[in-house]
């Protein structure tokens, strides 16, 4: 956003919404954006290639589901019956068997999908009916992708100081510093509905999340970068409460802001979100917030136990102050 260019309005009504990430991130996220509006497109993150997802994307063509159906759960209503079919969904089997550690909600939406001949939307669609989701939840790409990241280690005596790793696993598990990461395949489709979302919403929502495995990636599809560029809505931008081990080790929250700036490609930001308890150098982070040509919201939005996650209640009134929402 340039100097003189205007913050876009937010209408009075409930905002169209479209929120993106994966994992644990994404669903902080969808948990605050649910108690300001129902119209709601969770934009989901297929690069999982890590345990129950990993395995089932390997044995069949299919996308790994386990960011999906975290993103359904956070959506479901609060009903009894929702609930209990949520727990369902989310319930790992144990053992030591072929099953051992699957997620009910992952074979659940991997029946689906092969049920309706591999379209997942439609899969995903059944299943926010089942959950009376306040929402819908959507794949960021057609095709499960992969990450290939240059990882710099820390170490000055290692020989190669620099590598390749490919695997979102593998990236987030490599010590040292993520230099770069690009998706492959390079600009894989992306289903329709997710560029109409994104040309229909009023504000548009990145983080919190692993920065270099579930928030940038989005960035990194053409084809939505693309959309995000030429769309009319607010870019909002939730910043985490700390680091992430083996992702961004020693990052302040302006070093995020600078890595997800070098990546956005034409994006314009609009608002930032930082915790006003996990930011060290206000003055630097409002210098980089600045750079984007972004408004910054200081706000309590971490959970009250000091743990390090955002609370959905306190998230929520820091966006609705942010976008204006009733």
């Amino acid at each position: 956003m340039g100097a003189g260019d205007t913050v876009p309005p937010v209408p009075r009504r409930a905002p169209r919404v479209v929120a993106f990430g994966g994992g644990h991130g994404l669903a902080a996220a969808l948990g605050a954006w649910r108690r300001l509006t129902d119209d709601l497109t969770a934009v989901v993150t297929v690069a999982d290639d890590g345990g129950s997802s990993g395995r089932i994307r390997r044995e069949m063509p299919v996308l790994p589901p386990g960011d999906l159906r975290m993103a359904l759960t956070a959506l479901a209503d609060d009903g009894e019956h929702t609930r209990e079919m949520s727990r369902l969904l989310q319930h790992r089997f144990g053992g030591t068997g072929v099953l051992a550690g699957h997620p009910v909600g992952n074979l659940v939406l991997t029946g689906l999908i092969e049920l309706h001949g591999g379209d997942t939307v439609r899969a995903l669609d059944d299943l926010c009916r089942l959950l009376g989701a306040r929402g819908r939840v959507l794949p960021m790409a057609d095709v499960p992708l992969d990450l290939v990241a240059r990882v710099e280690s820390t170490d000055p005596d290692d020989p190669s100081r620099t590598r390749t790793i490919r695997g979102q696993v593998a990236i987030a598990s490599t010590p040292g510093r993520v230099r770069d990461i690009i998706v492959s395949p390079p600009d894989p489709p992306v289903n329709p509905a997710v560029l109409d979302a994104i040309a229909t919403a009023d504000v548009v929502s990145l983080g919190p999340g692993s920065w270099y495995t579930s928030v940038l990636p989005h960035l990194l599809v053409p084809r939505l970068r693309a959309a995000l560029a030429d769309s009319p809505a607010r870019v909002v931008v939730v910043l985490n409460l700390e680091p992430q081990p083996g992702e961004t080790d020693g990052f302040s929250p302006e070093e995020h802001l600078t890595v997800l700036r070098a990546h956005l490609g034409g994006v314009a930001l609009h608002t930032v979100i930082a915790d006003v308890d996990s930011v060290v150098d206000r003055c630097g982070l409002l210098s980089a917030v600045r750079e984007c040509g972004a408004e910054l919201v200081l706000a309590p939005v971490a959970e009250l136990d000091g743990a390090p996650r955002h609370d959905p209640a306190r998230l929520a009134a820091a966006l609705q102050s942010a976008v204006g929402a009733r």
